[in-house]
C-alpha cells in the first residue's frame, strides 16, 4: 500500500487489495469541516495511484456515516469568499474523483448520511446501509444549493419525481425506503454493515482486474456525462446561495442552539 498523505480525519486500512476508508470525526458525527473536506478532495487521486488497490469500502467511525456540513465550517464559508471558492474547487474534485475512480467503491452506511455524506453514498458503486441509518440532503432546507453529488446524480439512480421530492424538502430517507427506490442495494443489521460491504468487495477483487475496472468505467460514463452537464451550474449556484439572508439566519440559529 502506498503511503497516503491524508489528515487524521480520514483513516485508511488495507485488507489485502481492499482499502477500508473511514471518515474519522466521530465526536462530530463525521460532519465535514475544512480539514475533512480537503482530505476527501485528495483521497480519490491517492486511491487511484495505489497500484495494489482493487476496491474501496467507505464508512464512518462511531454512530454516523457523516452528518453533513459542520455549521462552524458553513459559517466560515459564508464569511470568507476565498475559503468558499477553495471549498467549491475541492467539491468538484470529490465528485469527479469518485466518478472517474477506476476501482469500485462500496459504501458501508453505518449511520446517518446527510449532505455531503449522502452525496458520497450516491456516488458509490454499491451501497450497504444499516437498518437504523438514513439518507438526507438538506441543502435546500438550510438555504444552499447542493453542488457535490446528491441532486446532481440522483436522477440517474431514482425517478426524477423522487429526486425532486427529496432534494426540495430535505426529508429523511429511511434505510428500507432508500433500498426500495434505488439509493441503496442492501439493508443489513447495524453490526454487519461493514462486514457485508467487505464481503462484496472481496467478491469483486477475485474477478479479473481489467474486466472489473473497464466495466465500472463503462457504466460510469453515463454518470460522468450527467455530472459534467450540471456541475458548473451547480457550483456557481451554491456559491451564490452562500450570500443569502436565509442561509445566514439558519447558520446563526444552529450556532446559537449549539451554545445553549
Amino acid at each position: 500500500m502506498i503511503d497516503y498523505d491524508l489528515p487524521d480525519e480520514i483513516q485508511i486500512a488495507a485488507e489485502g487489495t481492499i482499502r477500508l476508508v473511514t471518515l474519522n470525526r466521530p465526536e462530530a458525527l463525521n460532519a465535514t469541516n475544512e480539514v475533512l473536506h480537503e482530505g476527501l478532495a485528495e483521497l480519490f487521486g491517492q486511491l487511484e495511484s495505489d497500484s495494489e488497490a482493487r476496491a474501496v469500502v467507505l464508512t464512518g467511525a462511531g454512530r454516523a456515516f457523516s452528518a453533513g456540513g459542520d455549521f462552524t465550517y458553513l459559517d466560515q464559508l459564508a464569511s470568507d469568499e476565498q475559503l468558499r471558492r477553495a471549498s467549491l474547487v475541492a467539491g468538484r474534485k470529490i465528485v469527479m474523483g469518485m466518478v472517474r475512480l477506476r476501482m469500485p467503491v462500496i459504501a458501508a452506511v453505518n449511520g446517518p448520511a446527510v449532505g455531503l455524506g449522502c452525496s458520497l453514498v450516491a456516488l458509490s458503486d454499491v451501497v450497504y446501509i444499516a437498518e437504523s441509518a438514513y439518507l438526507a440532503d438538506p441543502h435546500a432546507l438550510v438555504g444552499l444549493v447542493a453542488a457535490d453529488g446528491g441532486p446532481v446524480v440522483w436522477p440517474l439512480l431514482i425517478s426524477l419525481h423522487l429526486a425532486k421530492e427529496y432534494a426540495l424538502t430535505g426529508d429523511r430517507i429511511p434505510a428500507k425506503r432508500a433500498a426500495e427506490i434505488g439509493l441503496a442495494n442492501h439493508v443489513v443489521a447495524d453490526d454487519q454493515v461493514v462486514a457485508e460491504a467487505l464481503a462484496c468487495a472481496k467478491r469483486m477483487v477475485r474477478l479479473p482486474k481489467g474486466a472489473v475496472e473497464d466495466t465500472k468505467r463503462l457504466l460510469n460514463m453515463q454518470m460522468e456525462r450527467a455530472v459534467l452537464n450540471t456541475i458548473d451550474f451547480a457550483l456557481s449556484a451554491e456559491d451564490r446561495s452562500f450570500g443569502t439572508p436565509e442561509l445566514r439566519a439558519n447558520i446563526d440559529r444552529f450556532l446559537a442552539a449549539d451554545k445553549d
